[in-house]
């Protein structure tokens, strides 16, 4: 008998009838995977279809959500206790902290019961009438899935353009509103990155153009109001399919930017935002220019104010990043030689960005593991914005015009809700302008959050942030979730969540292992955490847990692990290389068929992903990517209880990787534990959309990971 279903009955309550089923068992089909270096046989490839209207695949997918449901049935009752506690901790009508931009106070505030923000504005003040922009409950109406990717006003404040996503898919419709009368205008762009530019004439807007198979971003366009699409003039066209595509406009509001990034390289082409693009003439031509030319290692971002720019760049072998500067008409643009050093590299920091004002620079950077911000005046002067936690996050908020003294910062720690500061730099006072409510009877006081240091095996230290409730004891017995990522240099910051204080109210510990291949330690924690070094992360995260054990912090048979997309290839990962570690494992949209994926530059993303993961034509790494691959490693053995997640729509990871690791690891593990597949048929990669409603399949998940450990309800 499984395990929820036993401690179903251990609880005297009965099984439902539909689990006397068996778990839904795939169909095996011979299928080859070729590769340079050799060929695989992958039997659930047929599982895979791109239209998402196989018939066979998708009664499959409904087996396994009748069979979760089935399973979780016993779950119920907690699943609602949980949402209740969630959501009853957040304060419904909302609203976020207002910025002015060119004359305008702008915010967007949530109504009682509604899933969705209305987007709003007012003229001069606060206190001037609202002008609501967007209401997206009411857009939402009818529609499973919903979101507002981007929007951004014309120079002269009367025209809105926004993307809007109702599949989940990410492939935008840009749309446009009049914002004076309130229409909705007839232009419509269709398959675009949700990242809008207005140029100066107000009425030409560009973005980046989706392709619909491959859902890369290749080409830069510019839409004119009032004409189709179909008639749209093609501004850039980048042809290598490794570099992502950007835009954006400087802090002077002077240029408008291309930006052009792959894992290890950088390129940025700006123009006059003024100038007549309307023009015929070469696409890309004359109008942008390369800050510098794209250079394998070199990566580098800049931005514009006053009479200079200032780069962040990691030129001249600066791995953990300076920030240099260049004139902005007295300087050769495209030779990285002219630039000077603004603030110089360190071994122990590493500059992730920066902010510009009319009177002082603002650097966000990370030191031990944690991210702080500093403020550099034209006098020399540098003073670090403070924090009296051992654990803890930065980062810039809405700092939309450059002409002030105060700085707009976000804070917030495993015990503190996110808080808006605004600091003058000329004063240093510093002022707090919101602190998320937190309802139910939340205190801080009532928590403790620890920073630890791990040993990995091969004597690294590994930071670790840890939260629980006071009166915890360190004796062993407690049950704990550790959660990581760990790839792409994205780090994981210690951060409130409003869902994990129903877990340490049930006495549960919950830790985040900063683990390599973030940047959580600089540069170098990414290098030694992708590519040949991927297995770092995996191994990280392992000893992160027999640390936590040994030093009292959960019980062995109480541990439970939880990633989502690369995090849940981690989670892949670890299940095959230590599975008496874990008693249960929470798998959100995994990355975990590595080595297919990879091969196959049909799939939305691969070809962006080599430097990331190696290119498995490559003999080299097609052996190191085959040696960790998830799917590639199931075995006969015993697992861990498992929940998997996926969206029938994702974009990035497609719901049959996670599909045939779920009918592998049924047909060969020889435990007895849960094993759950759970598919939204109407969502992505992000999961539900809505305020409220992906607190639903946080509670599904909490009610699996409580039963499991055995913590009381």
């Amino acid at each position: 008998m499984r395990s929820i279903i036993a401690a179903a009955i251990a609880a005297g309550l009965a099984a439902p009838a539909a689990y006397a089923a068996e778990a839904p068992v795939a169909a095996k089909k011979p299928y080859e995977v070729t590769a340079p270096a050799g060929a695989r046989q992958d039997e659930y490839y047929w599982l895979r279809d791109d239209t998402r209207k196989n018939p066979e695949m998708l009664a499959y997918l409904n087996a396994e959500n009748a069979y979760t449901d089935a399973v979780l049935a016993p779950t119920k009752a907690l699943q609602e206790k949980l949402y209740g506690e969630i959501v009853g901790r957040i304060k419904q009508d909302d609203s976020s902290v207002p910025f002015s931009l060119r004359g305008y106070w702008y915010y967007t505030r949530f109504e009682t019961g509604k899933d969705y923000p209305v987007l709003a504005r007012r003229k001069g003040a606060m206190s001037a009438p609202e002008e609501v922009m967007l209401d997206q409950s009411a857009m939402a109406e009818g529609k499973g899935y919903f979101a507002v990717g981007d929007w951004v006003v014309s120079q002269d404040n009367r025209i809105l353009a926004y993307a809007e996503d109702t599949v989940g898919r990410r492939q935008y419709v840009v749309k446009f509103k009049d914002l004076a009368t309130g229409q909705t205008l007839a232009d419509e762009i269709p398959d675009a990155e949700p990242n809008l530019i207005w140029a100066d004439d107000n009425k030409t807007v560009f973005y980046v153009e989706k392709d619909p198979v491959t859902l890369l971003s290749t080409r830069v366009k510019a839409h004119v109001l009032g004409t189709p699409a179909s008639a749209d003039k093609l501004i850039y066209e980048e042809k290598d399919t490794s570099f992502y595509m950007g835009l954006g406009r400087t802090r002077s509001d002077k240029y408008v930017c291309i930006y052009l990034q792959s894992t290890v390289s950088t390129e940025q082409r700006c123009s006059q935002a003024g100038a007549d693009f309307a023009k015929n003439g070469e696409p890309g031509g004359s109008y942008f220019r390369t800050i510098a030319p794209r250079v394998r290692d070199h990566e580098y971002e800049a931005d514009q104010l006053g009479d200079r720019w200032v780069i962040r760049t990691n030129w001249g072998g600066a791995k953990n990043f300076k920030l240099m500067t260049m004139g902005d008409t007295t300087t050769r643009w495209g030779d990285p030689g002219q630039w000077r050093d603004l603030v110089p590299a360190s071994k122990d920091v590493f500059i992730q960005g920066f902010q510009l004002f009319d009177g002082f620079v603002a650097v966000d950077e990370r030191s031990g593991g944690l991210r702080r911000l500093r403020t550099l005046t034209p006098d020399g002067k540098s003073s670090f914005v403070a924090s009296d936690e051992p654990a803890y996050t930065m980062g810039f908020s809405t700092n939309a015009e450059p002409n002030t003294t105060k700085l707009r910062y976000s804070y917030t720690s495993l015990t503190t809700p996110q808080t808006i500061y605004e600091i003058d730099v000329a004063t240093g006072r510093r002022e707090l302008l919101k602190r998320t409510p937190v309802l139910g009877g939340y205190d801080p006081a009532d928590y403790v959050t620890e920073r630890l240091w791990a040993t990995a095996r091969d004597g690294t230290k590994v930071p670790v942030s840890v939260v629980y409730k006071k009166g915890f004891r360190k004796d062993g017995s407690a049950a704990m979730l550790q959660y990581a990522y760990g790839s792409y240099g994205i780090s994981t910051d210690p951060s409130f969540s409003p869902s994990v204080v129903s877990l340490l109210d049930r006495g549960m510990v919950y830790a985040v292992a900063h683990i390599r291949g973030g940047q959580e330690m600089g540069r170098p924690w990414y290098d030694d955490g992708h590519l040949l070094n991927k297995k770092n992360t995996f191994t990280d995260f392992i000893d992160v847990t027999r640390f936590l054990v040994k030093a009292g912090y959960a019980r062995k048979d109480r541990v439970a692990a939880m990633g989502g997309s690369a995090g849940g290839l981690l989670m892949g990962a670890v299940a095959n290389m230590a599975p008496d570690d874990y008693r249960a494992m929470v798998a959100q949209v995994p990355f975990v068929d590595v080595v297919t994926t990879m091969l196959d530059e049909s799939i939305p993303l691969t070809t962006n992903e080599f430097d990331e993961w190696g290119n498995p034509k490559d003999p080299k790494y097609y052996a190191y990517m085959l040696s960790y691959s998830p799917y590639d490693n199931v075995e006969a053995k015993a697992y861990p209880a498992m929940y998997v997640g996926t969206g029938l729509w994702d974009s990035q990871v497609q719901y049959f990787e996670p599909a045939k690791w779920v009918a592998r690891l049924r047909a060969k593990k020889t435990d007895q534990h849960t094993l759950v597949f759970r598919v939204n048929m109407e969502a992505g990669h992000g999961g539900k959309s809505g305020r409220f409603r992906k607190f639903r399949e946080t509670a599904e998940s909490y009610g699996f990971i409580l039963t499991e450990l055995g913590v009381e309800k």
